[in-house]
């Protein structure tokens, strides 16, 4: 009798595959297991087990598994469903899921590249033979393919040798480059142990020659009977008003021993919160009628404005949910989030909060997954962007969407292309738990749903402390560069308020929604501008580095010193983005510190923590930065929030420009005056006129509402249409126009309904390929689940026309 298992394998194919176990493997296998296969002529990969049975396959010999890797499923049958789910409502491959949701420590193949920790001491005597042969050949070479341990052990399966120096913390994979983030190491200072008894203390004081170093001794025992803690030297030094070239001598007289003090990252090691969280009288309305809506409905949404105080309301529901042993999700938009939130929520909940996002190195994410897998104490509450959603929860009972209306709960590349809110909502029906949206803005689909009932709909009106919304202001830039009133960038109106401001000793935002220095360098003399060799876009000046580079492909040049075409040496730039407006203030603001937040300066892991405590003590006055700005952030020393330019938001080319744009501004604008004071927002735009604007100024969410809703009806678009993007590449203009032509005429005669294309995107060339869309817009009315079979369909028979098969195609279902 034969025995088959079903697996997955992290590869882009739709379809499972087939391998033949022996009886013994068929008792001891479980659904949710790992094991490693042969795909192909010579290649190894880490396959997920979905089902054991003893069906033969008929189209192909069934090949033999290699070894089974786990002792326990490490993936359960409800995450097993909803990859499916995923996999079939966002039209990708399986395997494209199971490699997305899966760490990459888990996902070992053939291909894998492994190097050696240089900073880890070993203990070669502690090492199996098998160990040591790996860990030699890396000595002698930086490093190495699985298939080399392959040869080197003379084996096939290295797979687990591999996972035990991978725990020992002697491997890692190739593609963690791991950055290094130097916690900022605080400079303290004692007494030399000589100098502990009375007398050598008095001797000490008679021998000292300058008063400054007496004072400053004075000084610190002054300190150390005030404050029994450690004494930092700045701390020192203030209080004896002196410098630490007096501090400096006395160390190397060897009176005084420095020693440093660092602050830890990931466990949490602070005392709890002792006294109960008391909320307002309008947060414990919300907090009941959520509660009460939750009888009825699983989705609710709370809308609150900015700084209405959401997250001690979802506190609270947190403290409900632990009191019944249950796992909790709470999903952000952004990394730079989790950071603030998780040093509030360890405050109430200490260790029971894990975080989980891809700044996480494999290892970490790895300890996290298996956390949450064995329901332990230590991922109790779960903190994450988008992927966190893919843990194997067992106990979930309540998720949390924060800023549901974030563009980035879309994974656009590489797929699955699924949206993070509603693949929650979908994963906590199956495990029967409940889902709570929370934001200040909404998207326009949830308040659509909560309007007609569909989902829970509580409102908070109110800031916390009953502190008043911020007083907005425009500014018309036409006027004012008119009547020749700007620096730069800056109109005399922002530049009164920073100064007004920083000399009450408050801090600064100022945002603008673009990187780098500027867009664009013309050539005054013919007008040349640099465009970038693979794509279709001119290439952003960078200041710093000195040169021009292509936000889409990464190619970048020296700037140039004359033109590339007439050879002229007078080029100006054009537009201005973050780094631009930095240098301006450096200029305006000279004594000032300040910070710039954005791709650029937020590359590594702690790339985000390093800005927001900064700026969170008070060691930055203006921080310059683009859309991550506008997310939850919380400062309270922040009065004044600078938007640039408001106009380059709203003539996107995008249907959803105008609502994106209300609720980047109404976002930027709430990081102001968030503890007692009122805060002010600026606003400069050529356009103080336009709806969207006025709408903004006067926080009139409704208002915006009924007019996006009342044209999306009339232009067909969501939620009164779902949409599907088909997005065709190929490196020859002509073979991809007439495909993508082909494609659309199919489309249009097997669809009854609106299929607009093949379009060309703004940005119609990236990488050297040509690119054409065609969006398809399927009414309500409609099967949603027969549509995409139709549309999978003619894909599958456009694949099989030979003069097309070059051409990539990408499904985006719900793109927006």
């Amino acid at each position: 009798m034969k025995f088959f298992a079903e697996v997955i394998l992290p590869l882009s194919l739709s379809k499972t595959f087939t391998y033949s176990i022996s009886e013994a493997e068929f008792e001891y296998i479980k659904i949710g297991m790992r094991v490693a296969v042969p795909f192909g002529k010579s290649k190894i990969y880490t396959a997920l087990v979905i089902e054991t049975h003893q069906n033969q396959p008929l189209l192909y010999e069934a090949k033999e598994i290699h070894e089974i890797l786990d002792q326990s499923p490490v993936v359960n049958q409800i995450q097993i469903a909803h990859w499916q789910w995923i996999s079939a409502y966002y039209m990708c491959a399986i395997g494209d899921v199971y490699r997305g949701a899966m760490p990459s420590a888990l996902l070992l193949e053939s291909e894998t590249v492994l190097t050696q920790k240089t900073d880890v001491l070993v203990e070669e005597s502690q090492l199996s033979d098998e160990e040591f042969l790996i860990y030699q050949a890396l000595q002698r070479q930086s490093s190495l393919k699985v298939q080399d341990v392959i040869a080197i052990l003379d084996k096939k399966n290295v797979f687990p040798v591999i996972q035990k120096l991978m725990n020992k913390n002697l491997l890692v994979l190739q593609e963690e480059i791991s950055e290094t983030y130097k916690p900022k190491l605080i400079r303290y200072i004692r007494l030399h142990a000589d100098y502990a008894s009375d007398e050598s203390l008095n001797q000490l004081l008679n021998t000292l020659k300058g008063p400054k170093q007496t004072e400053i001794i004075l000084q610190y025992f002054q300190c150390k009977g005030i404050d029994k803690s450690p004494i930092a030297v700045k701390k020192l030094i203030e209080a004896a008003r002196s410098s630490s070239a007096v501090v400096k001598a006395l160390v190397d007289k060897n009176i005084f021993e420095e020693y440093y003090l660092q602050q830890d990252r990931v466990s949490f090691s602070g005392k709890l919160k002792q006294e109960i969280l008391r909320l307002s009288e309008a947060q414990q309305r919300a907090f009941e009628s959520v509660q009460t809506s939750f009888d009825t409905k699983e989705v609710c949404l709370l809308h609150g404005v900015t700084s209405s105080g959401k997250t001690e309301v979802y506190i609270k529901l947190i403290e409900d949910y632990l009191k019944e042993q249950k796992q909790i999700l709470y999903l952000l938009p952004e990394i730079a989030l989790t950071t603030q939130l998780v040093k509030r929520l360890q405050q109430y909940f200490g260790n029971k909060v894990a975080v989980y996002h891809s700044k996480y190195s494999n290892n970490e994410r790895v300890e996290v997954w298996n956390q949450v897998l064995s329901n332990s104490d230590k991922a109790q509450i779960v903190i994450g962007a988008r992927s966190a959603l893919f843990l194997p929860f067992c106990q979930l009972g309540l998720i949390i969407v924060d800023e549901e209306h974030e563009q980035t709960f879309k994974q656009q590349d590489p797929a699955p292309r699924y949206h993070a809110r509603d693949a929650a909502i979908v994963l906590a029906h199956s495990h029967q738990a409940k889902v709570l949206l929370g934001s200040a803005t909404p998207s326009i689909e949830t308040y659509f749903n909560a309007t007609s009932g569909k989902f829970g709909w509580i409102e908070l009106s109110e800031r916390f402390g009953k502190v008043k919304m911020p007083q907005i202001e425009l500014v018309d830039l036409k006027d004012k560069y008119l009547r020749k009133k700007m620096s730069g960038h800056f109109s005399d109106t922002l530049i009164e308020e920073i100064t007004l401001a920083l000399s009450l000793g408050e801090q600064v935002i100022l945002f603008q929604n673009r990187r780098g220095y500027s867009p664009i360098v013309e050539c005054m003399t013919c007008g040349h501008v640099p465009q970038c060799s693979q794509c279709d876009v001119s290439l952003t000046y960078h200041k710093q580095k000195n040169q021009l580079r292509c936000h889409y492909c990464g190619y970048a040049m020296a700037n140039p010193t004359n033109c590339h075409s007439c050879s002229s040496v007078h080029l100006t730039t054009k537009g201005f983005g973050t780094e631009q407006i930095q240098q301006e203030l450096i200029l305006l603001f000279p004594s000032v510190k300040i910070g710039r937040m954005d791709q650029d300066t937020t590359r590594g892991k702690y790339g985000f923590e390093k800005i927001i405590d900064s700026f969170k003590n008070r060691e930055i006055d203006i921080l310059v930065g683009t859309q991550m700005l506008a997310k939850g952030l919380d400062f309270d020393n922040v009065s004044l929030v600078g938007i640039m330019n408001a106009d380059n938001m709203l003539y996107h080319p995008d249907f959803r420009a105008f609502e994106r744009s209300f609720q980047m501004m109404t976002q930027v604008s709430g990081r102001s005056g968030r503890s007692e004071k009122q805060g002010k927002v600026i606003i400069q735009t050529y356009n103080p006129d336009h709806p969207t604007i006025q709408q903004v100024t006067h926080n009139d969410y409704v208002g915006m509402y009924t007019e996006q809703l009342h044209e999306r009806r009339i232009y067909k678009y969501p939620p009164y249409f779902r949409l599907i993007k088909l997005t065709l590449k190929h490196r020859d203009f002509e073979k991809l126009k007439e495909g993508s032509l082909w494609l659309y005429q199919v489309l249009v005669q097997n669809l009854n309904f609106p299929v607009l294309g093949p379009e060309e995107p703004p940005v119609s060339r990236i990488r050297n390929e040509y690119i054409r869309t065609i969006t398809i817009k399927i009414p309500q009315n409609q099967s949603l689940q027969g549509t995409k079979k139709t549309i999978q369909k003619i894909l599958d028979s456009f694949d099989l026309v030979p003069q097309f098969r070059a051409i990539k195609i990408a499904v985006n279902v719900d793109f927006y």
